[in-house]
């Protein structure tokens, strides 16, 4: 439940969790809540995220809404003027200044929204999403289906055999699972090279 402050409106919500588990699906129904509500409404995303679309941002499912390709945290800023609400996806992307670029935000009085994962292939958090959370008035953490045992999945075990930790992909490159599948997984990984403890 979000409360409007009506003295200071602004506030920072985080929607995070692994691959396929509907962050950007809950990103989308809250701006498009927001529109229907005429409320100016702005869009940003990495530019490296070109999986779907150049300029929107799309879910797993197919949902889309339009949105502005940023290199930087900071150009949100720039570009964010006018608006009651700023939607930010795949945060994870962005380097250490989306937090008080949020912060700038939500201080001027803008509501905004942010999703992304909060642990990267390996099981570690993920750039700059635990301060993201720790600064942001709300959270909402999305879970995934384990697609190994139909458990609840909150990690997401990457099929391939990159070690970059940035590897954009779908279901041909990753797979959400549970921490007991994931467990199991990384130790197989580990045992037949293709996976290095970090």
């Amino acid at each position: 439940m979000f409360i409007e402050n009506a003295k200071n409106p602004g506030w920072i919500e985080v929607i995070c969790g692994s691959m396929f588990s509907g962050k950007t699906e809950e990103l989308i129904r809250r701006l498009k809540r927001a529109k229907i509500a005429n409320l100016r409404v702005e869009i940003f995303k990495p530019k490296i995220d070109t999986r779907y679309s150049e300029e929107a941002v799309v879910s797993h499912e197919g949902h889309s809404i339009l949105s502005t390709p940023v290199d930087s945290a900071r150009s949100i800023l720039e570009k964010a003027e006018g608006v009651d609400v700023v939607g930010i996806d795949e945060a994870q992307f962005f380097d250490e200044a989306i937090v008080d670029v949020t912060r700038q935000l939500a201080e001027r009085g803008i509501r905004v929204i942010v999703a992304g994962l909060d642990m990267d292939y390996l099981g570690k958090p993920f750039g700059p999403m635990p301060a993201l959370m720790a600064t942001a008035e709300y959270v909402t953490k999305v879970h995934a289906i384990c697609v190994r045992c139909g458990d609840i999945a909150h990690h997401s075990h990457r099929l391939s055999k990159s070690d970059q930790l940035v590897e954009l992909g779908e279901k041909d490159i990753y797979e959400p699972v549970c921490r007991h599948c994931f467990k199991k997984l990384r130790e197989k990984d580990i045992e037949s090279g293709t996976l290095f403890e970090k």
